[in-house]
């Protein structure tokens, strides 16, 4: 299959691998934006007897599928022997151990194997680029733009080389408001300091006995639910007054927030959050009431769910302001939630300023977007470079983002947050030598 960009010139083609955590994935992307192929073996199925994922099952599965995943993400784009592409790009972290150490040793036996160069890329990075992708080049997919929870047209499609940009990551391992500097350039201005928002939606699900996994789990659950019954607090927020209205009109018997000052204003923390849902629980069974009986277990769960993207638009909406992006961006497994998509997609519409979700299909654990980060990084980052960026450097710029104002800071060069992950990252070259 010989393609050709936009000059004439032969498309870079790159084949991914994705096995951070249960998602067994392979893609062929060509050029960073255009998806050729793409492969997932979901675990689901596997994991939801015990709600949750198991790593030792995970581990066990990638094991069993990889190598299928692979043929089949070839095949679709009549490959006969990977040597035909131009890289290989694998997920090296953050993610469970065991789960990467699988796409990581195929890779670069595949790498090995064909002399190509190997790519390593961080998980949230490609999560960063699925915005960067364009879904109608994927097969089966028809629109040219991505789609909120509903199937409506996000505007502006994917994304461009519009910087600074607001990019927020909610997924289940990570809740981060990052401003992008430009491609590979990151400054980190807050995350989670506790449960992540993906994890608290998996939690509250558990405790409510809805399903795993919790996020299109609270979601179904809350489309019949009341959120204006129950009032759940809103972390790091405080009561003020915001002109925008949620989409929903039963957002509007919720008071408006605004994120706290000082040092977390864009900080997240979802687990006191997760407690008052247990504890309003209790408090209803002591009152009588089955908290998990239908209509009040959607109550619960709308109201949630509202109070979860209270903080997450609130927080991006302020940073947006703050920093003067040109762009918002929304990546995550969470960014596949319809409320946060429509809450978003209506506050930033009103002040103009360009919005984008991946659809649906590339909001979850992927290869394609694996496979777009690699090529971005291979393009912008030199081969090799040690990473300037320690913890010193994201003390410090944590402390200047929260303490001075933005037309008076004299801040230190964009550098890659994604090294300051403290989570399972495997050590990879940037090519394999015979």
């Amino acid at each position: 299959m010989s393609l050709t960009n936009a000059g004439g010139s032969p498309a870079y083609r790159i084949l991914a691998i994705e096995t951070s955590c249960d998602e067994t994935a392979a893609a062929v992307v060509a050029d960073g934006r255009h998806i050729l192929s793409n492969r997932v073996a979901s675990q689901i199925e596997l994991h939801r007897r015990f709600g949750g994922v198991y790593p030792e099952v995970a581990s066990r599965q990638h094991v069993l599928a990889i190598q299928t995943v692979v043929e089949e993400a070839l095949a679709d784009v009549s490959v006969a022997h990977v040597r035909e592409l131009d890289a290989i790009a694998v997920t090296h972290g953050p993610g469970l151990a065991g789960s990467l150490l699988v796409g990581v040793n195929l890779a670069k036996g595949l790498a090995f194997a064909s002399g190509l160069p190997l790519i390593p890329v961080n998980h949230l990075e490609g999560h960063i680029y699925s915005n960067w992708l364009y879904p109608d080049c994927s097969p089966g997919v028809e629109s040219s733009a991505s789609e909120d929870g509903n199937g409506r047209t996000q505007r502006g499609g994917s994304a461009f080389d519009q910087f600074p940009a607001l990019l927020l990551i909610v997924s289940g391992g990570h809740t981060e408001l990052v401003l992008m500097e430009g491609h590979c350039r990151y400054r980190l201005l807050g995350a989670t300091l506790d449960d992540a928002a993906g994890e608290a939606f998996d939690k509250v699900a558990r405790l409510l006995e809805l399903g795993y996994p919790g996020g299109p789990a609270i979601q179904a659950a809350a489309e019949s639910g009341d959120a204006g019954r129950f009032h759940l607090p809103r972390p790091l927020m405080r009561p003020g007054r915001r002109t925008e209205r949620q989409p929903d009109a039963k957002a509007s018997l919720l008071p408006t927030v605004l994120p706290v000052q000082g040092e977390h204003r864009f900080n997240f923390s979802f687990s006191g959050l997760k407690t008052a849902v247990l504890n309003l629980m209790r408090q209803l069974e002591r009152e009588g009431t089955e908290a998990r009986q239908t209509q009040t277990a959607a109550d619960i769960a709308a109201a949630f769910q509202m109070a979860v993207v209270d903080v997450l638009v609130g927080k991006t909406a302020d940073a947006a302001a703050e920093f003067g992006v040109k762009q918002v961006c929304i990546c995550g497994g969470v960014s596949a939630n319809g409320l946060l998509r429509r809450a978003a997609e209506q506050h930033f519409a009103k002040i103009g300023l360009p919005l984008h979700c991946p659809p649906l299909f590339l909001c979850t654990d992927n290869a394609a977007m694996i496979g777009a980060a690699a090529y971005y990084r291979q393009s912008y980052v030199p081969a090799r470079q040690p990473s300037p960026m320690g913890h010193e450097h994201r003390q410090h710029a944590q402390e200047v983002a929260h303490s001075t104002p933005h037309d008076q800071r004299s801040e230190p060069p964009a550098r890659d947050f994604l090294a300051l992950d403290v989570y399972a990252s495997l050590p990879l070259v940037d090519s394999v030598e015979r």
